[in-house]
């Protein structure tokens, strides 16, 4: 099993802009972390596009409330 990164590597991962494409999508393979922090870590959690769970879990969210909206769409006819 790999070793954990240290919390000055996670922090340096999210702010090297090499990880951040165009500068608005976080990808870095070596970042196991599904929800990392911003550039700005005050301004909440990314996804990390490198990583398939990251990903999932972005659709997931995606998926839940569109099929709510569809949903009330379908019922309210």
């Amino acid at each position: 099993m790999a070793e954990k990164p240290s919390k000055e590597k996670l922090a340096a991962w999210s702010s090297d802009p090499n990880n951040w494409k165009w500068g608005l999508f976080y990808y870095n393979k070596e970042d196991n972390r599904i929800l990392p922090p911003k550039q700005n870590p005050a301004m909440g959690w990314t996804v990390n596009f490198a990583n398939k769970k990251s990903v999932l879990v972005f659709l997931l969210f995606m998926l839940i409330p569109t099929s709510i909206i569809l949903l009330l769409l379908l019922f309210n006819k």
